[in-house]
């Protein structure tokens, strides 16, 4: 099945690389295809402003070939503050409501981790704490309290670099009451038996009148929102692992022996195959990679089949009816027999990056089966 699922989107890329020859409908028939391989329902839209930079966080990310932070994830997606008429309301540094659109999250998605990550002010000296609120029913005034549910809570020392915070506990209330996302109340307080406000925060809630744009946009607090796919939980339940498919392709590599004839070119094996996401019209909102090896297999499966075109008891009986009786059976076909996942960052409609990885998309080993 998975195999089959790979199959199909070497296929479809090839099919639009190829778009010259394709009337409309088949090409946008490739393009429906491969986006819902992919798990994304349309291809996103991009605007006409400039798209923002990618935060540092989501390209080390993918630098890091994907290495999710949170267990089972396969998604990575950053969130800046989204600005309202509340923003006026708090004025100071110490405490301030950050507000975070998740509602282009799609619904087959689940949260396995959310940080929030603050950036280091300098000119604080004292020690202080950060506290992390969920608001879970904005006050009004003159009437009621808001009602807060700490998230998490963090010492502030003296120090450089960035503090990290856990929200996955109202990420996931978001994601399953969207109308109740209210957003997060960040506090900073003296580490003092009366924990008054900070004077001068360790840490940077809100932009300043003095800081432009760019400035405010390396500084700014940022969600990073780790979540596991429909797809990729399918596959991890049925317990198709990449640990488990690397375990057996190094076990058939032991077994292989070395052939080398005139016809070699002809056995099965893998070819090369690389995939421009700018022929394919998707550079516009694909951030990295420019594109990609996804290799394919071709050639023939002969009678015998030798150790290294890594065989199945049932293509090797295959290929033996075949060799006693051509009209019988077909020959043994040559497919991947090893996938390997590739990262991809990208920007969805509302503009935010995100950071998938995307299980079986380049061919490393071929065989007959």
């Amino acid at each position: 099945m998975r195999g089959a699922c790979a199959c199909a989107v070497v296929c479809a890329l090839v099919a639009l690389c190829a778009a010259s020859g394709l009337d409309e409908e088949t090409r946008s028939a490739a393009e429906r295809q491969l986006l819902a391989l992919l798990g994304m329902p349309r291809r996103p839209a991009r605007s006409a402003a400039t798209p923002p930079p990618v935060p540092r966080a989501m390209r080390l990310l993918y630098e890091a070939q994907g290495a999710m932070p949170a267990a089972a994830a396969n998604t990575a997606r950053s969130y800046h503050h989204t600005p309202t008429d509340i923003d006026v309301r708090f004025p100071n540094e110490h405490r301030f409501r950050l507000f975070f659109n998740l509602s282009a999250v799609p619904a087959d998605e689940i949260a396995r981790g959310a940080d929030v990550t603050f950036q280091r002010a300098s000119g604080a000296t004292s020690d202080q704490r950060l506290l992390l609120y969920d608001i879970v029913r904005p006050g009004r005034r003159g009437q009621s309290a808001p009602i807060l549910r700490l998230l998490d809570s963090k010492p502030l020392r003296p120090a450089k670099g960035t503090v990290t915070t856990d929200a996955i506990g109202a990420v996931r209330r978001w994601l399953s009451e969207p109308e109740h996302n209210h957003g997060l109340l960040v506090r900073v307080i003296e580490e003092d038996a009366h924990g008054t406000d900070a004077r001068v925060p360790h840490v940077r809630v809100r932009r300043r009148a003095s800081e432009n744009e760019e400035e405010w946009r390396a500084m700014q607090p940022l969600l990073l929102l780790y979540t596991e796919d429909g797809r990729a939980r399918a596959a991890r339940e049925l317990g198709e692992t990449r640990l488990t498919r690397n375990k057996r392709a190094a076990q058939r590599k032991g077994h292989r022996a070395h052939h080398r004839r005139k016809e070699a070119r002809e056995i099965c094996q893998r070819r090369p195959l690389y995939v421009d996401f700018a022929e394919v019209g998707w550079s516009d909102w694909i951030v990295a990679p420019h594109g990609y090896d996804a290799y394919y297999c071709q050639g023939d499966c002969p009678f015998p089949l030798a150790d290294h075109l890594n065989g199945t008891n049932h293509a090797i009986v295959q290929t033996l009816v075949n060799s006693v009786n051509p009209a019988a059976v077909p020959k043994a076909c040559c497919v991947p027999t090893q996938l390997a996942p590739i990262s991809m960052l990208y920007m969805d409609e509302a503009n935010n990056v995100v950071l998938k990885n995307y299980q079986d998309m380049m061919v490393v080993g071929c065989g007959c089966r």
